[in-house]
């Protein structure tokens, strides 16, 4: 009877041992968000988790090694910001998050990321648009967003669109080496509105126009 009551203990103690640990729910919509060739991945935290933590790695396509981002391991944000693994615009990436409860050491599955390009599905800002008025017409300068600039640098071009209160639109082209567009020949006590727009001729992209500022040449 002794050994009867032994074994159940040990199968019981056995039992507990063996008992499979607990799988989280996983992250959703885990995709990039790139504006600028600033790349980051974003993710939906599980519905009702709270206190969890998130791995992130990432890997080249067509590469079989999955690593780990630097800064990325154990964050309880959201996001993480990939622009320094993924800066090379001639390749393609994915992504991968997976949940983490610290208490409970349980983890979730995996859920990758749609296949990402820096080169081709980064979305471009508009440049910053500062006028100047002058006895003789407008002084438009453009400033791109830095990272920008530092990536693409003489690929940039800019167009400036100019309209008058009748309604007329004029198209003016800049290069990324020109530090200001002097528009003249503008009538007297007529208000022009300007927006400017970003231009990758490269690759044939362009941003949204600014918002529109407007003034009026006495």
């Amino acid at each position: 009877m002794t050994h009867v009551l032994l074994g159940a203990v040990l199968l019981g103690n056995l039992g507990v041992c063996v008992t499979a640990q607990v799988m989280l729910p996983p992250p959703s919509q885990v995709k990039f968000d790139s504006v600028d060739y600033k790349n980051n991945l974003r993710w939906t935290p599980p519905v009702n988790s709270t206190s969890l933590q998130y791995h992130v790695q990432w890997k080249i396509y067509g590469e079989p090694q999955w690593l780990d981002v630097n800064g990325c391991q154990e964050i309880q944000k959201h996001h993480c910001d990939l622009s320094a693994v993924t800066s090379d615009l001639r390749e393609w990436y994915y992504a991968r998050v997976r949940a983490f409860s610290s208490p409970s050491s349980s983890k979730s599955a995996w859920v990758q990321s749609p296949r990402f390009s820096p080169r081709w599905d980064t979305k471009i800002s508009p440049p910053l648009l500062k006028l100047n008025m002058t006895n003789h017409g407008i002084v438009v300068r453009v400033k791109p967003p830095r990272l920008l600039l530092q990536k693409m640098h003489s690929n940039l071009h800019y167009k400036i669109y100019l309209r008058n209160t009748g309604g007329e639109e004029e198209v003016f082209e800049m290069d990324c080496c020109s530090n200001k567009l002097s528009l003249n020949k503008l009538d007297h006590n007529m208000q022009y509105c300007l927006q400017a727009q970003t231009v990758i001729l490269l690759q044939a992209k362009s941003s949204p126009r600014s918002s529109v500022k407007c003034v009026t040449f006495l």
